[in-house]
């Protein structure tokens, strides 16, 4: 129970509450608006935060697309219809959990001791694999977890009120103060981390393929700016977002050696 994984994700949850709270007790829009009777905007950041939570923990318990065994040592039919018969791709065996085939885009991470389809990174703050089944919904919630961010960083600096000394206005606002130094430095770190994804996504690039493309088989000899993955950023973005299927990459691949020749 008590694991990294539980550690991780209890600190997340206890740090958004502390500052949520932070926010509501202190003389903020928040706490103006409930004095006021205007309950609109407390229930609409409540919402927000309560989505970033779920969202939160719905990336980090679910399956990122794990690569189970049994449905690759399965019948020779089933190789055959997902593997083009001309000009195969090399097959790839995982040396970890010796998996007899490794599908294109695949990657065994270390930390979670399984194969994970279209592998993009293993994520510490979730302490899970980001990868096909997940990764659209890591984006979702790094668009909610921005809004909340920079709505609380707003917040929060509506509260901050002026005093006749600096002992007593950082008395004053100590609690507010931190809050405020939390909230930005995770706006700062959320706007890189979402503006990096949405770049890659575009592109139909992994996070490993873009780090690791010289070492990885099906990339390192096609040139700088060749992707055999990339359709357009329309159709990168459209088929991210809207395709829920398992997609089979080696066809994909096939055909995008076969246009270039």
């Amino acid at each position: 129970m008590f694991r990294t994984g539980f550690l991780v994700r209890a600190t997340h949850t206890l740090l958004t509450w502390v500052i949520t709270l932070t926010l509501f007790l202190h003389n903020t829009d928040l706490r103006r608006c409930e004095e006021e009777g205007e309950l609109l905007l407390p229930i609409l950041f409540f919402v927000v935060v309560v989505l970033s939570v779920l969202l939160y923990f719905a990336v980090s318990l679910m399956d990122p697309g794990f690569v189970l065994s049994d449905t690759l040592k399965g019948s020779s039919e089933e190789m055959e219809s997902m593997i083009p018969e001309a000009a195969p791709p090399r097959l790839r065996r995982c040396g970890y959990c010796l998996l007899q085939q490794q599908p294109m885009r695949a990657k065994h991470c270390q930390t979670c001791k399984r194969c994970v389809r279209r592998f993009d990174h293993h994520c510490p703050w979730i302490e899970n694999c980001v990868g096909e089944r997940n990764h659209r919904w890591f984006i979702v919630y790094l668009l909610v977890q921005l809004l909340a961010l920079l709505w609380a960083l707003h917040i929060a600096l509506s509260g901050v009120s002026p005093s006749a000394s600096w002992e007593t206005w950082f008395r004053s606002n100590g609690f507010l103060l931190a809050a405020l130094g939390l909230v930005g430095v995770f706006s700062v770190v959320v706007v890189l981390l979402l503006g990096c994804h949405l770049y890659l996504v575009s592109i139909n690039c992994t996070t490993w393929e873009f780090m690791s493309r010289h070492r990885i088989s099906y990339l390192k000899n096609c040139g700088d700016e060749e992707n055999p993955f990339d359709r357009g950023v329309l159709c990168n973005l459209l088929d991210f977002f809207c395709i829920c299927r398992t997609v089979v990459w080696e066809k994909m691949y096939q055909r995008s050696s076969q246009s270039s020749v």
